[in-house]
């Protein structure tokens, strides 16, 4: 049977105290509402409408481009007038799986279960059990365990809100009877909206039956009304994480100070210290040690690389088996380590492909360069690779050193086991075997004396 999903993206979320719609505020760094198209996309033969109303063309800009179906609602009359915009999207043959924008952690095997528990004569609703349940619609049921309704708190009587058993507002149900039963909701209750809740008891009288299922955990569906919600939601999320890769080898030193804000696959033996963020997509390797406070964006990294404390990698990145980097190292895109070199403290890299062996351990700016095996560049120095207008690239052929406080301006070449006396500025090419030195010639004045304040 085909599948429409209905994804409730059209509140304020004016908890949040933002102008960012809620939908769009990050969890893992990602949208709240990536999350749930990640929860849908894997089911089979979704077809995914959004229903959205505050914030609407940000939205759409934020996922433009991906296969989604648009749909307005221009007033917030509640979840079934936000439902009832889209009943001329769904096809007739459909079931209908309704989810909510702000609810990012439900997964897809929840829903897959949900699913099969729909046919033409049942539909399925996801609820969870509470030890205080307070602020959410009660589930009713009959003395034979029936589901016969659901009830908000703002209607609910004394000993129907000692009920611990709650709605989600997660559902699913075939396009057919969706269609039949909407229409029939009214706004006779506290707040005057139209409940999407009110669907059950029209299952029941048309002689539906009504399957439930609850989530592995109750954070799967908890919501983000505030910025509390939210970061009580990120470090669940960071925390299932941890214990994922802890499973797969990696020592955390402290999961409750670890972030994944993307995707993260490693090897065996890695350890990983405190402050540790990860964005985009990484890959690390066997045997590989993390220092404290790093942040790594999209970097491959090979087995047995140590990366010191302080250092910032923005991919992409690659750093191939035994290099070191850091502490307080900065590697900026398109930086690739070979075999074995080493970037030490207060190096900063753009661009630049360092060889096997290379090294340059501190105070270094290389970038748009081109760096053989076993180069020794020493502290302080600089590629000048910008004229104001263009960059130029910097190539230091193997077993080259380069000697202190030196300023390569490109394009330049230094040759196979050149030597650049400290405190250069090179501005021609060095041929190989050769020492270049372009320094002013030193002078020493004897009867210089040192002025004196009045």
């Amino acid at each position: 049977m085909l599948l429409d999903v209905l994804v409730l993206a059209a509140g304020k979320g004016t908890r949040m105290r933002s102008e960012l719609p809620k939908v769009l505020h990050p969890l893992a760094g990602k949208p709240l509402l990536a999350h749930v198209f990640s929860s849908v996309e894997g089911l089979d033969g979704a077809a995914i409408n959004v229903i959205v109303g505050h914030g609407k063309e940000q939205i759409q800009a934020t996922f433009a481009g991906q296969p989604l179906n648009w749909i307005e609602q221009t007033s917030q009359l509640g979840t079934a007038h936000a439902v009832l915009q889209a009943i001329p999207a769904l096809r007739d043959e459909a079931k209908v799986l309704i989810v909510y924008g702000d609810v990012p952690l439900i997964e897809s095997s929840t829903l897959e279960k949900m699913l099969a528990g729909v046919d033409r004569d049942a539909m399925a609703l996801l609820t969870v059990t509470l030890p205080d349940p307070s602020g959410y619609g009660r589930i009713l049921r009959n003395p034979t365990g029936d589901v016969i309704g659901i009830v908000e708190q703002k209607d609910a009587a004394p000993e129907q809100l000692q009920i611990s058993e709650v709605n989600t507002g997660v559902m699913a149900m075939t396009a057919a009877d969706l269609k039949t039963w909407l229409p029939q909701i009214d706004n006779n209750n506290a707040q005057q909206e139209y409940y999407l809740t009110d669907v059950i008891s029209l299952a029941r009288a048309a002689g539906r039956r009504i399957n439930t299922y609850q989530p592995a955990a109750q954070e799967e569906v908890e919501g983000v009304n505030s910025r509390a919600q939210l970061v009580a939601l990120e470090r669940y999320y960071q925390r299932q994480k941890a214990n994922s890769l802890l499973d797969c080898g990696v020592t955390i030193i402290d999961p409750t100070r670890f972030d994944c804000r993307g995707e993260l696959v490693t090897g065996e033996d890695v350890v990983i210290d405190i402050n540790c963020i990860f964005e985009g997509t990484n890959s690390i390797g066997n045997q590989v040690s993390i220092g404290p406070s790093c942040v790594i964006k999209d970097a491959i990294i090979g087995d047995r690389v140590i990366i010191k404390a302080n250092t910032v990698i923005e991919g992409p990145v690659t750093l191939e088996a035994d290099v070191q980097v850091g502490p307080f190292a900065r590697l900026r895109p398109h930086t690739v380590l070979a075999e074995g070199a080493k970037v030490g403290n207060f190096v900063e890299t753009k661009k630049a492909q360092i060889g096997p062996g290379s090294k340059i351990s501190h105070l270094s700016y290389v970038g748009d360069a081109v760096l053989g095996s076993e180069v020794n560049v020493g502290a302080g120095t600089i590629t000048c690779n910008y004229d104001g207008v263009n960059k130029h690239l910097t190539e230091i052929d193997d077993g080259a050193f380069i000697g202190s406080n030196t300023s390569l301006v490109a394009p330049v070449v230094v040759g196979k086991n050149a030597t650049v006396g400290a405190g250069s500025t090179i501005s021609r090419d060095v041929p190989d075997d050769s020492l270049a030195i372009a320094r002013g010639k030193q002078r020493t004045i004897d009867t210089w004396k040192r002025p004196e304040k009045n």
